[in-house]
């Protein structure tokens, strides 16, 4: 029988009853102790104090971080939601905030605390604070097209932390880290129980990247889907998994966890995938098809919003997309118009015949739609959006239940989390799209019937 008398999973609260107060094991870490004030701050939407030590200054004050400021967050959202115009800089600051304060909840569960020790803490800081470093302007929608030669931003962060970098120095020197591990964290190549719960932090079902975006990109959108959960109550329930390699909650934070799978669904359904964004994303996605050969990616993908939008430009005139950049970038806005849309549930075999399919295979299906539809339309007069290969990370998270001493999966306890949760997330949020050029009117259902007859070839 253990001391206490337990048999169940033994809490902090149980400890400090017998052994008395604990000290917080990650209290000396400076982040941490200026979290709860009597440090130098900096200040984010929405009324946020991100502690802003000096060796946190030093790496936000390099060349490197500061090229953030210049890559917008949600792209070509701002076609549609005018105020979405924040950038990379700052949803790194609020992903780093997020960080301190798992990290202070999570250093009060001693199974947390006995695998991540100081080091592997400091690790989780800087990469939250660097997590979107290799990010280029456009970034998610590029690297859905899954082009040769077009790398994941997290490889494409290694450019940045290369030696020599003020960056990489700044890790070595100030934090005692090596930008080696700071990319294994974003991008795995090793693997220990240690880097499986920071990981899991970083990236998951309930990780401090979507407790950020949800709620920012809401913010700056102008609309409540994305703050309707309770952050703190989730923080506050966080613990570690059963099996000791990931997250999950206790039975405290099982309304703020389907308050927040709802304010997902909702951010991708009415922001992420609103019919007019998603038309102004494949108009550029299909620009940088047909320009990528001829553009020096390596140099282009470490440009701003302005200068990246400047080169495809530039490279794009006398092309046939020269319209397509005109209407997202020149002096009137001119998008392209919904033709028809389906999800999964309208037309099921259709939507499983384009949804996932590769991009080059989606340019040459759409190619066939126009000749059989319309001849004489142009090139990009017609084009189809379809979920790209990449699936969303699903909504699988256990609840501890303390007097029972049980994890059960949220989708078991909840009615909410089981309609949207264990149904496939991508099938009903992104839906499959023809869009026309301005002035192009076609018949939505010849458009469907010839789709439905190309791809049953």
């Amino acid at each position: 029988m253990h001391p206490l008398g337990l048999s169940r999973i033994i809490t902090p609260a149980d400890i400090t009853s017998f052994y008395g107060p604990m000290r917080h094991p990650y209290e000396d870490i400076p982040e941490i102790a200026a979290l709860h004030g009597g440090g130098a701050i900096v200040r984010i939407p929405e009324r946020l104090s991100v502690p802003f030590t000096p060796r946190v200054r030093a790496l936000v004050d390099t060349a490197e971080f500061q090229r953030l400021v210049h890559v917008s967050q949600l792209g070509l959202a701002s076609k549609v939601y005018p105020g979405a115009t924040h950038s990379r800089f700052e949803h790194a600051l609020g992903v780093f905030h997020n960080a301190c304060r798992y990290l202070w909840q999570l250093g009060k569960d001693p199974r947390f605390a006995d695998v991540v020790d100081v080091h592997h803490a400091e690790m989780l800081l800087a990469a939250a604070l660097l997590h979107d470093l290799g990010h280029w302007p456009f970034c998610h929608p590029i690297e859905d097209m899954h082009l040769p030669g077009i790398p994941a931003h997290e490889e494409f962060a290694a450019q940045f932390l290369q030696p020599g970098r003020e960056l990489s120095g700044h890790l070595r020197d100030l934090w005692q880290i090596e930008p080696d591990e700071v990319l294994d964290v974003l991008q795995p190549r090793t693997d220990t129980p240690a880097l499986r719960l920071v990981r899991s932090i970083l990236s998951g079902p309930i990780d401090i990247d979507k407790m950020d975006y949800l709620e920012r990109d809401s913010l700056h959108a102008g609309v409540p889907y994305g703050r309707n959960f309770d952050r703190d109550r989730l923080i506050h329930a966080l613990l570690v998994n059963e099996t000791g390699d990931g997250l999950a909650l206790s039975s405290k934070g099982k309304t703020a966890a389907e308050l927040m799978v709802f304010a997902r669904y909702v951010m991708f359904s009415e922001v992420y995938w609103h019919h007019a964004v998603r038309s102004a994303t494949c108009m550029l996605t299909r620009s940088f098809y047909e320009l990528s050969a001829r553009l020096d990616l390596p140099a282009l993908f470490t440009q701003g919003d302005a200068e990246f939008i400047r080169s495809l430009c530039i490279t794009g005139e006398g092309t046939p997309v020269a319209p397509l950049l005109d209407g997202l970038f020149g002096s009137k806005r001119r998008l392209h118009k919904r033709v028809c849309e389906f999800s999964h549930a309208q037309q099921p075999d259709l939507y499983r015949a384009l949804a996932g399919r590769p991009y080059v295979e989606l340019q040459e299906l759409t190619a066939s739609l126009i000749a059989t539809v319309c001849g004489s339309l142009g090139p990009t007069d017609l084009l189809i959006d379809a979920p790209p290969t990449h699936r969303e990370v699903e909504f699988r998270v256990d609840i501890y239940s303390p007097k029972e001493n049980v994890y059960r999966p949220l989708s078991t306890v909840s009615p909410v989390v089981a309609a949207l949760a264990q149904t496939q997330f991508d099938d009903y949020v992104k839906r499959v799209r023809v869009f026309a050029a301005p002035g192009v009117n076609i018949d939505p259902q010849s458009v469907l019937t010839a789709l439905t007859e190309l791809t049953a070839k």
